[in-house]
């Protein structure tokens, strides 16, 4: 369901989101800002808990950062700490760093909400479409997500060759020096690829002037309305729940 939905309506849904997560410097309503759309990756787009609390690792780290320097440091602004002094908790620096902790944990969740939710393909197409993004932009970016799938096969490829010619077997992950040492080959091999795909977009005509046709473009349809009307309700709630409880 929430993959049928047009990516712009899941974009606008989302930035809306990270602002309140930004602004609203409550713990309660960061809480909040990572179960709304945790719960719908898990019962809704059936993510496995397990993915995405992995997927959580980087965000937590980061958010792990804030926490240890408000505590160890007491390095926080003025805006934190005066906001902390009427939260719940009672430490003003440990409420400062909880707090922007569990922001960096919202806005990686809702970052994902919109990642595992929504098809890049159809995103481009729909920025190129209602958005007006240039077409050259846009396949450029087609470009570049082809490109990453066929650097990671080149280097795997590159890798058997030089584990076969050394008669050893390829490790499942591979040793600074060997990475080192794959550099420069997928360096090269991007280099000739990008100049392939110029040459193609240039012999398909493709400028900046000239209307385009757009092939598999999503739409919009009543099911983005209810889903942006719902999100935005869930967000006031939460948001004057947390007023109120002050």
């Amino acid at each position: 369901m929430l993959k049928a939905l047009n990516p712009l309506s899941k974009l606008v849904v989302c930035c809306v989101w990270l602002v309140a997560a930004v602004l609203i410097f409550d713990p309660r309503f960061q809480l909040a800002a990572i179960l709304v759309p945790a719960l719908a990756l898990v019962t809704i787009n059936r993510t496995s808990p397990l993915v995405l609390l992995a997927l959580m690792i980087p965000f937590a780290l980061f958010g792990f950062g804030f926490l240890t320097t408000s505590l160890l440091f007491r390095q926080e602004s003025d805006f934190a700490l005066r906001m902390a002094n009427e939260s719940v908790l009672t430490s003003p620096e440990f409420s400062a760093g909880i707090t922007l902790f569990l922001r960096a944990l919202a806005c990686g969740t809702i970052s994902l909400f919109f990642a595992l939710t929504t098809d890049p393909g159809l995103f481009v197409r729909a920025l190129m479409r209602h958005a007006r993004l240039p077409p050259r932009i846009g396949y450029s970016l087609f470009a570049g997500m082809q490109l990453v799938p066929d650097l990671a096969a080149e280097a795997q490829q590159m890798r058997l060759a030089r584990a076969m010619k050394s008669g050893r077997r390829v490790r499942r992950i591979p040793s600074p020096f060997e990475v080192a040492g794959l550099v420069i080959p997928l360096l090269a091999y991007a280099i000739r690829r990008a100049g392939r795909t110029a040459i193609a977009m240039e012999a398909r005509g493709l400028g900046p002037d000239g209307p385009r046709t757009i092939l598999n473009a999503p739409g919009f349809a009543r099911r983005d309305g209810a889903f942006v009307v719902a999100a935005l309700a869930i967000l006031i709630i939460c948001g004057l729940a947390t007023i109120m409880s002050v």
